[in-house]
């Protein structure tokens, strides 16, 4: 296993009052980032808890995952990102997508990707420390960013369909792939980012990509798989939100993600309970995810490691599953395939 040497990452619901627990919890277990939603609704807000972290940890890479172009004016965003890079010493990302619950418990909608885009642009240039002109014609700057002397936050698309894709490709510094873990699916994914990104007349070697990943270590395959099935949902949804979501899939997959992407039930998001989930069997599940026993997900990983991703994002349980459930599934990842995949990296 030396062909890939990629950053692992955790993803986490941001708990107001317990989050510098569950940062220092990351960093000692090995991991090389943290990324936590946002979805006001749902979870305490993100670029708190980020700056909570960055002050308990000392290595840990902190990022948003994800943020939204709906919820915050780019000027807010830029600053609050810019806040945790320099509480952290330079350790921040934006992570950002077109929005998912945080946009749906407002009753708002996701934008268009040329919405996306335009905002996008917007955050760069206030990240960059230049002058932007907003959708309103205004041309505003942000001052503290532009006197700071920190790298600029690199900006990472999540993106499922080839339109966002395409965006992050061109005006990104990274892009995070929420397709699933099917390796044939990914391998699309990547060579589809590369050619955007050389399409719009940038080196698609400076691009980094990366992929969100449904994972859920467990001795017994049944347990796995339903305790996986919540956040499978959620990740399956995206790409049944359109035709064009679902490109790079199998035909059997692409039904399936239909269905989902149809039934979605918001008040139950990314809980195996929900109605949504009867779609999503053991088998969808078994190509979709990562879910079973060390030995089985080791072998999952391998088959990624040859796509020379530069960052993977565990995505654990569903929240369906009980607290201790979920820790004990974190405990089998982060002590028996961690380690192995870190001395994978070693080697490359």
């Amino acid at each position: 296993m030396n062909k890939s040497n990629p950053e692992i990452w955790m993803i986490a619901f941001p708990m107001a009052g317990a989050f510098a627990q569950m940062a220092r919890m990351v960093e000692e277990g090995g991991f090389d980032g943290l990324g936590i939603v946002d979805t006001q609704n749902l979870a305490a807000d993100p670029y708190a808890e980020l700056c909570v972290a960055a002050h308990v940890t000392k290595r840990l890479k902190l990022r948003t995952a994800v943020t939204n172009p709906v919820t915050r004016h780019p000027a807010v965003t830029a600053s609050a990102i810019a806040t945790v890079q320099a509480e952290s010493g330079g350790r921040a990302v934006l992570g950002i997508g077109r929005g998912d619950s945080a946009v749906a418990k407002i009753g708002e909608r996701a934008p268009s990707s040329a919405v996306f885009a335009r905002y996008i642009s917007q955050v760069q240039g206030f990240l960059r420390g230049e002058e932007v002109t907003l959708d309103n014609g205004y041309r505003s700057r942000n001052e503290w960013i532009a006197r700071g002397t920190l790298p600029k936050v690199p900006v990472d698309v999540a993106a499922t369909g080839p339109r966002v894709i395409e965006v992050g490709a061109r005006l990104a510094e990274s892009v995070t792939f929420a397709v699933g873990a099917d390796s044939e699916r990914l391998a699309w994914a990547a060579d589809y980012a590369r050619q955007a990104r050389k399409k719009a007349g940038l080196d698609p070697s400076t691009l980094k990509l990366g992929a969100f990943l449904n994972v859920v270590v467990h001795p017994d395959f049944a347990r796995a798989r339903a305790m996986a099935r919540g956040t499978v949902g959620t990740i399956a949804h995206f790409s049944g939100m359109s035709r064009d979501s679902s490109a790079g899939m199998r035909p059997d997959d692409r039904a399936v993600v239909q269905k989902v992407g149809q039934t979605y039930d918001m008040s139950r998001h990314a809980r195996g309970d929900a109605g949504h989930a009867q779609f999503l069997d053991d088998a969808f599940v078994d190509r979709f995810a990562i879910a079973g026993p060390p030995a089985h997900c080791m072998k999952r990983f391998e088959e990624l490691l040859k796509l020379g991703l530069d960052h993977l994002i565990i995505v654990g349980p569903g929240g369906d599953v009980a607290p201790s459930d979920a820790m004990q599934s974190l405990g089998f990842f982060t002590t028996e395939v961690l380690p192995v995949l870190k001395s994978a990296r070693q080697s490359v």
